[in-house]
């Protein structure tokens, strides 16, 4: 459960880093398109899902 909410995270937060850096424009109707505070926001969504999949990887051992 915990790897899926992970992945999930990362998936999204580099969706958002893109849509904001204007890399991925799509839906044509985002209100993300262009705004550069979805980079930082998917950024750091990216990096929590990150390390919520270090931290399963370190508890299933």
């Amino acid at each position: 459960m915990l790897r899926t909410a992970g992945i999930f995270l990362v998936v999204m937060g580099i969706i958002w880093a893109l849509q904001g850096a204007e890399l991925l424009n799509w839906p044509a109707s985002s209100f993300m398109l262009a705004q550069q505070q979805w980079v930082l926001y998917g950024a750091l969504t990216t990096m929590v899902g990150a390390l919520f999949l270090w931290w399963v990887g370190r508890i299933s051992r």
